[in-house]
């Protein structure tokens, strides 16, 4: 049954649920968050977008926090799954409605404590032998990084390599919004991210940085010399623990020099912080409340222009002889702005969820348990980027990272 019940109603949620409407795979949806009125906002605008879509669409209001009401809703749909396009402190809560209801979960981003900085699986990791035992799937990180950077790893290792010793991500994006200081995604996950020490996995260990430590400068594709920086990102734990054989992986993220410098004066005024203080008599997060005076990330869009490039190096072993290979993909801001109404950011992420949903649907992945996507079969999902709009790039012996 291709009924899908979706959590959340920002611009990752738009993207998936122009790209649901759009495959006859799916004949049901369900949006629901916190605030019923995006939902339905959402819901008109992908009709208004497809209207010859045959997929039928409605619209609910739920706390993705409360797993009482997450059951109720989940029992009175009654989806085939619940794809959890929410925040990523929402993912346990969403899960445990899942084991409770019996149905099939999916994310694009694993779980994060809301009061601690931390990215790490071990918390969703827990979740394997519930699922397991309940004969459910639970996919983790189905977006782009993680997500599309895992099956470009399966994928590398089952077509042109014996042994992956070496992984670097890069992550650039080449857009511009025409606004002094703004993120492409949800600013307090953004932020958070860039500002906490970066992290990468070498010989066995993880080596710690400070934030921003380690600097390079990379020529992309339709994008040009860009400084991209190391940071700590959950896919290289997955990544660490799946890829066999694999001695170092690196993720890299490009950011200009005047959104560093933004950042950086509001790190040093305290704006970044995520310890409450007392503001005329009531406690606020101090990034909570940049988040709120920031640009919606939803409203890029129309004014983002340039293109996204994000890929892996890989560097290994074939036949016995070194080699070097790189899959990457390339995504035009405008042009995902005219099919869906966002900016590239959002969409590569919210066609990957809804490639997962759909592969799901079909029984291509499914399995019982808690799976990271390079354990699955790489093919069928790189087969439906091609024809979903994230079409994929190889480049044999590209210049390497320093």
């Amino acid at each position: 049954m291709s009924r899908i019940l979706m959590i959340g109603a920002g611009g990752v949620a738009g993207v998936a649920a122009h790209k649901l409407a759009q495959n006859e795979v799916f004949a049901e949806l369900m949006i629901a968050s916190r605030t019923k009125a995006r939902c339905d906002e959402l819901k008109a605008a992908v009709e208004a977008k497809i209207p010859q879509s045959k997929l039928k669409i409605t619209t609910a209001q739920v706390d993705a926090d409360n797993v009482p009401e997450l059951v109720a809703l989940i029992n009175e749909y009654k989806p085939f799954m619940v794809m959890n396009l929410a925040l990523p402190y929402q993912d346990l809560t969403i899960m445990d409605a899942c084991l409770e209801t019996k149905v099939h979960y999916l994310d694009t981003a694993n779980y994060e404590p809301k009061d601690t900085a931390k990215f790490e699986y071990h918390w969703q990791w827990a979740y394997q032998d519930r699922f397991k035992e309940a004969g459910l799937m639970a996919l983790l990180g189905c977006g782009f990084d993680p997500g599309v950077t895992g099956v470009f790893s399966a994928y590398a290792a089952k077509h042109h390599f014996d042994e992956i010793h070496q992984i670097d991500i890069l992550d650039a994006n080449g857009g511009d919004h025409g606004y002094p200081f703004a993120t492409n995604f949800n600013p307090e996950i953004n932020i958070r991210e860039i500002t906490s020490k970066g992290r990468y996995w070498e010989n066995g260990q993880w080596i710690e940085t400070e934030p921003l430590e380690i600097k390079r400068q990379y020529n992309f594709k339709e994008i040009g010399d860009k400084d991209m920086y190391l940071l700590y990102h959950e896919e290289l734990e997955s990544l660490a623990k799946n890829i066999k054989g694999l001695q170092r992986i690196r993720f890299f993220m490009t950011f200009g020099e005047k959104y560093i410098t933004h950042l950086r004066v509001l790190e040093n005024v305290g704006m970044t912080s995520i310890e409450p203080i007392d503001f005329k008599g009531q406690q606020i997060i101090p990034l909570e409340f940049l988040k709120a005076v920031l640009p919606d990330p939803a409203s890029l869009g129309p004014r983002t222009k340039g293109k996204t490039n994000i890929g892996n190096i890989f560097q290994g072993i074939k036949d016995g002889q070194p080699k070097n290979y790189y899959l990457y993909n390339i995504c035009d801001h405008q042009e995902c702005y005219a099919e869906v109404g966002s900016q590239a950011i959002s969409y590569t992420t919210g066609v990957p969820a809804m490639i997962g949903a759909m592969l799901m649907v079909q029984g291509k992945w499914m399995g019982a348990g808690v799976f990271n996507v390079e354990e699955l079969d790489p093919d069928p999902f790189m087969d439906a980027l091609n024809a979903w709009g994230l079409p994929w790039h190889e480049c044999f012996n590209p210049v390497l990272v320093p």
